[in-house]
């Protein structure tokens, strides 16, 4: 009876190891997702910071070096 309990028990632990792997992996994919998009939003804060500090037109020369335009 005890060898059947730690037999399931093992069985059951090794199953929800699987899952939280599998969990933790997607888990880890979206905060690679969303590092890119807050990547892309700090340029953006960048850019309308220019244009409220310095004004529009040094905020598009800056956007144009940035981009090498």
């Amino acid at each position: 009876m005890t060898e059947k309990m730690i037999t399931e028990t093992e069985a059951k632990l090794s199953t929800h190891e699987a899952i939280c792997a599998e969990r933790y992996a997607g888990i880890q994919k979206s905060f690679a997702a969303g590092s890119k998009r807050m990547e892309k939003l700090e340029y953006l804060l960048y850019v309308v910071i220019a244009a409220v500090l310095f004004g529009p037109g040094v905020a598009a020369e800056f956007v144009k070096k940035v981009l090498g335009l």
